[in-house]
Parts: structure tokens; C-alpha cells; sequence
């Protein structure tokens, strides 16, 4: 159980933070800027949920989904902060099962959409709006935690990376599903402005 019983500790004035195992790292590291930018996802879709919670033109599932979602998140939070494995060998991080179960989502909602004939612009409703840019910091995460996978020394878990993956589908398909089930998507017009 974490214990935070002291918000600051002046620790990170000289521009370090430290990682699980207790290493320090300068706040610009790549680890850093991986599990900073699952948390800003998470902090969007948390933006999100002001406006799918109790919205009765959407099924209670998808809030509910998006609850476990951010608690998921956090789990890939820590399996970054932890740069290499802790006591034991164990290390805290999401589970092919979880990329499942996303998975198993991503199809529920998509079963009740049309299929797309167009690109769609982020919009339509609030809930959708803020999906999309959920899915774009999701989309920003995964390429830092590419980037820092392939970096010598470092490693990011497969389960971690698929998760971010599957997430970002994910939140592609509920902002169209947020979207009256897709019938208020912006669509792509291309070249209608020229």
C-alpha cells in the first residue's frame, strides 16, 4: 500500500526525481517523461468521465470501463517508475489479461457503430472531444515508451506497450461511441477548403 503522507521533499530541487527502486533520474530522463505522459492520458480521461458520468444518453458501462481504465493506467505508471525489476524479481505491471479485456471492449463498442467511410475530426460532443485527446497524449505515451524500449540498458514490458496500443484504439472507437454511437461524427471533408 503507498503511504504519502508528505507531498513535498525538496528532493527534486536540483532537477532529479526518483523512480521506484529508489534511483534518481534527471526530470527530462526518458523513463520520466514515459510514465508523465500516462499520467497526463490519464488525467484527460479523467476530464472525460465529467462528462459520461450519469450522462444519460450513454450506457453506464462506458464510465465504468473508463474508471478500470485509469486504474489500469497507474499500473503502467509503476511498471515504468520501476526501471528494473524489484525484491523477488517482481515487478508491478499490467497483464496480458487486462490487454484482453480492453480488447474485449474495444469490440463491444464497436459491434453498435457503423463502419467508417471517412476520417473523423475530434468533436461532436464533449465526452467525445476529450477522448479523442486522450487518445492523442495515449498516442504520444506510446511513442516515448517506444523510444525508451530501444534505448541500451532500458526496457519496457510487452504487456505495458500492448496495453498503450490497445488504449489508444480504445479511445478512438468510445469517442465515436460517445458520438451517439457515431451518428454526431465530424467528418473529414478532404480538400473541401481549397
Amino acid at each position: 500500500m503507498v503511504v504519502l503522507n508528505r507531498i513535498y521533499t525538496r528532493t527534486g530541487d536540483d532537477g532529479t526525481t526518483s523512480l521506484g527502486s529508489g534511483a534518481r533520474r534527471k526530470k527530462y530522463d526518458l523513463r520520466v517523461e514515459a510514465y508523465g505522459t500516462v499520467d497526463e492520458a490519464n488525467a484527460v480521461i479523467g476530464l472525460v468521465r465529467l462528462h459520461t458520468a450519469g450522462d444519460a444518453t450513454l450506457d453506464a458501462a462506458l464510465d465504468k470501463a473508463l474508471g478500470r481504465i485509469q486504474n489500469d493506467l497507474f499500473d503502467v505508471e509503476a511498471d515504468l517508475c520501476l526501471a528494473e525489476k524489484g525484491p523477488g524479481g517482481a515487478r508491478l505491471t499490467v497483464t496480458e489479461a487486462q490487454v484482453a479485456w480492453l480488447e474485449a471492449e474495444i469490440d463491444r463498442l464497436n459491434a453498435e457503430l457503423e463502419p467508417l467511410k471517412s476520417f473523423i475530426l475530434p468533436g461532436g460532443s464533449r465526452a467525445s472531444a476529450y477522448l479523442h485527446l486522450a487518445r492523442t497524449v495515449c498516442r504520444r505515451a506510446e511513442r516515448i515508451m517506444v523510444e525508451l524500449k530501444d534505448q541500451p540498458g532500458e526496457e519496457v514490458s510487452p504487456p505495458s506497450l500492448k496495453y498503450i496500443n490497445r488504449l489508444s484504439d480504445y479511445l478512438f472507437v468510445a469517442g465515436r461511441y460517445a458520438n451517439d454511437k457515431g451518428a454526431r461524427d465530424v467528418l473529414w471533408a478532404p480538400g473541401q477548403n481549397r
